[in-house]
């Protein structure tokens, strides 16, 4: 644990002259795995300062995101996770309501290699995600699903999914 959370001050330290001066938005996000884990995720995203692709369709665009997780389990299977990633956002246009498609492949860093009895192998995790959803005024709610995997590279990599309903405020 006491890794986990050099990481989390490490990247904190490394990303604040960077992100200092752009607003942040924070997410909100309950779900479950598909062993019916209940999973808690706090985030906050730092939105690129690029689009590309710019149409009457919509634009690419995309943002930094850092959470925390709480896989909620018994006494022996809840678990932690800081991560850390890149997404990719396709925006649709629209006036007061604008649908996404969202991907990203990131890492993630767990306090425990056991979930639902589950071995991951190993602390290291790759995050891959996609997602879906609505932006309106400075909000945006939307279903997600995550998957984890150390990607072969320690044995076992049982990897792990959840599935989240998230909500997005920016300040």
């Amino acid at each position: 644990m006491k890794k986990l959370f050099a990481l989390a001050a490490l990247a904190a330290l490394t990303m604040g002259p960077a992100v200092a001066a752009q607003a942040a938005d924070v997410t909100f996000a309950v779900g479950s795995t598909d062993e019916s884990t209940m999973v808690y995720r706090l985030g906050t995203q730092f939105d690129f300062s690029s689009r590309w692709l710019e149409s009457s369709t919509g634009h690419l665009g995309g943002y930094w995101d850092a959470g925390y997780t709480f896989w909620e389990g018994d006494e022996t299977a809840s678990n932690h996770s800081l991560s850390f990633s890149p997404v990719l956002v396709y925006e649709f246009a629209g006036d007061s309501v604008r649908p996404y498609i969202e991907a990203g492949i990131g890492v993630a860093f767990f306090s425990s290699t056991e979930l639902e009895g589950s071995k991951l192998g190993s602390s290291f995790q790759f995050e891959d995600r996609l997602g879906v959803g609505l932006r309106f005024a400075d909000q945006e709610l939307g279903l997600r699903a995550l998957h984890y995997s150390n990607a072969g590279l320690k044995a076992p990599n049982n990897g792990i999914e959840a599935y989240t309903l998230h909500y997005r405020m920016s300040f």
